[in-house]
């Protein structure tokens, strides 16, 4: 069965290994391309968009693809809407990771998108840690009181707040380092997406420790009617029953 995985995550690296060591299964992965040495995946993989809904979908009927697996990061909205609208004729599911859950000692601003984060920083922030990948950095590009630690995997193209540090650094990054971290840099305030995972949990872990604030944007919502599972074992049961 000839299946498109969607990735760039762990979870679809981890997905595309298994299905490569077993027969009957021909997978095509696919990478945005926004990092520039991105972790690539077991077997073929391709790089770069695929042009909106249409492009994607000239794309899966010129490939012969029977099932699509939307393995992108929880916030790559744009993606997941335009796989359910492309592969509606197809079996499609949405591997998508649990969010964060608060602990006690938690202290957690939930947002739901960047601008309210960015106005919560504002009213909030003196010394933020701002750990949301590159995209959407230019969100803060006009807040001019507080300054910023922009970690991030390559530098974050367009506009950066005019008081910030830039750390290009790739994780996974142990409570230690996150701890020192926040210690050595004085922030008072983190800002994040509700990734999920325990890759990026360390940071949570350090902050609750030191009793700080947490700015905790939503994830996006899939689109109506989508069906979604939290992990890669489900869905390569679902993928076996596919193809069967």
């Amino acid at each position: 069965m000839k299946t498109l995985i969607l990735g760039g995550t762990r979870e679809a690296r981890e997905l595309a290994a298994i299905a490569a060591g077993e027969q009957g299964f021909d997978i095509v992965s696919s990478l945005a391309g926004r990092v520039r040495d991105p972790l690539l995946p077991v077997g073929a993989v391709r790089v770069g968009g695929f042009g909106g809904v249409e492009g994607l979908r000239e794309w899966l009927v010129a490939n012969e693809i029977e099932a699509v697996v939307d393995a992108t990061h929880p916030f790559a909205g744009v993606i997941s809407a335009n796989a359910a609208a492309a592969a509606a004729d197809l079996p499609l599911v949405h591997l998508r990771r649990p969010g964060w859950f608060e602990q006690s000692g938690d202290q957690w601003i939930r947002v739901p998108d960047l601008t309210a984060a960015a106005k919560t920083v504002d009213e909030q922030g003196d010394r933020v840690f701002l750990t949301i990948g590159r995209q959407g950095v230019g969100a803060f590009a006009e807040l001019t009181r507080p300054w910023f630690l922009i970690r991030a995997i390559d530098p974050p193209e367009g506009a950066l707040p005019s008081q910030h540090e830039l750390l290009l650094a790739r994780g996974p990054f142990t409570v230690d380092d996150e701890t020192r971290l926040l210690a050595d840099r004085r922030i008072d305030l983190l800002v994040t997406k509700d990734s999920g995972g325990d890759q990026n949990g360390a940071k949570l872990t350090a902050a609750r420790s030191a009793g700080l604030p947490v700015v905790m944007i939503d994830r996006p919502s899939l689109p109506e009617g989508a069906v979604a599972m939290e992990s890669v074992a489900q869905v390569w049961d679902w993928l076996r029953s596919v193809a069967e």
